[in-house]
């Protein structure tokens, strides 16, 4: 069995190093350390007053320099993965804020421009809550599932795949690719079937079935297939579906290089009451025996299952990483250091 294996937490408001603010793709916590994978081992980019991005060497040749130094200590990361399907589900603190957002969009451009097949599967609480809130349904979760009846999941798919999706869709296309809206319930992408708790949880559903055939030809044309977590059962009914779920299915389904799921913690941590305690590896044994210990607990939970089940499915890697950081996901398909925990088989 792999150990966990726990490394200090830098928080992203404490990385003093940033590229001058004319670097269109602002790598301002790009600061690469070799700790997962020594056979792409690359230099360090020092935080201290030395650095090769530090504020007082801002000349243009220098900023220049450093725009061709990051690229070319990212090329073993983008020739690992070129060509390879990564999906990735977006969701809390990133998708509030507008800036974590203009972020994650830039991450999923640039990674798409370089040969990376990327499927972006999105969820879309606060704003379903605030739609809620305006035709006064109050919001009701059961054991953090969102309980679903007629008139909630009416309201659920028009927020999802009217709003949100076409949103998250015209961010990409401004930002200079080319991404396609869809839902589990296009091209029997997702096929749905009720949860075991239908009768307390309402039109909650649970996939029963991954049909990727619709969004092949989308990745194999480097279109960016954006999916809204909302999928329809055998009978043509509606229902809302975790994102996280969602997104493992289709990592599975599509045989994905890695998964990834952005979320409002740091990490997998070795000890819940200490930031500082990140797990940066770990393996499927690893995290049983941490959730048999209790060290993962609650919200985690459904996460860490969403991920071992894509793994046993045929997934590489599955990686919850910090969507509080910016950048964070080029953190961590580009550099050894990476944003959060990675779990493998």
């Amino acid at each position: 069995m792999l150990a966990a294996k726990t490394l200090p937490l830098t928080s992203p408001l404490s990385t003093p190093s940033k590229v001058s603010d004319d670097f269109s793709l602002s790598f301002k916590n790009f600061v690469p350390v070799s700790k997962r994978n020594e056979k792409h081992k690359i230099s360090c980019l020092s935080s201290s007053s030395q650095s090769v991005i530090a504020p007082d060497m801002g000349t243009q040749y220098t900023t220049a320099q450093t725009r061709v130094k990051i690229l070319s200590e990212a090329l073993p990361f983008i020739q690992k993965f070129r060509g390879k399907t990564i999906v990735v589900k977006y969701g809390g603190a990133a998708m509030k804020s507008e800036a974590l957002q203009a972020s994650v969009i830039a991450d999923i451009v640039l990674l798409s421009c370089v040969g990376l097949r990327i499927v972006f599967v999105h969820g879309g609480g606060p704003e379903i809550n605030q739609w809620l809130g305006k035709l006064s349904i109050k919001p009701n979760f059961l054991n953090g599932l969102r309980v679903t009846d007629a008139s909630t999941m009416e309201i659920v798919s028009m927020v999802l795949v009217g709003k949100v999706n076409k949103h998250l869709v015209a961010l990409i296309n401004k930002a200079g690719a080319t991404a396609v809206g869809l839902s589990g319930i296009d091209g029997r992408l997702l096929t749905a079937r009720p949860s075991p708790n239908a009768a307390q949880l309402g039109f909650v559903g649970e996939i029963a079935s991954v049909d990727p055939s619709i969004i092949l030809p989308l990745v194999d044309n480097n279109h960016i297939p954006v999916i809204a977590s909302v999928a329809g059962d055998v009978t043509g009914q509606s229902y809302n579906i975790n994102a996280d779920t969602a997104a493992g299915e289709l990592a599975a389904a599509l045989s994905a290089e890695k998964l990834i799921l952005l979320t409002d913690v740091a990490g997998i941590l070795e000890d819940r009451d200490d930031p500082g305690s990140l797990v940066k590896e770990i393996d499927i044994k690893g995290v049983k025996m941490m959730m048999e210990d209790g060290k993962i607990a609650g919200g985690m939970i459904p996460k860490v299952n969403c991920c071992v089940r894509s793994l046993a499915q045929g997934v590489r890697t599955a990686s919850i990483i910090d969507g509080r950081l910016e950048h964070s996901l080029l953190l961590e398909i580009l550099t050894d250091e990476g944003a959060g925990t990675m779990i493998t088989r």
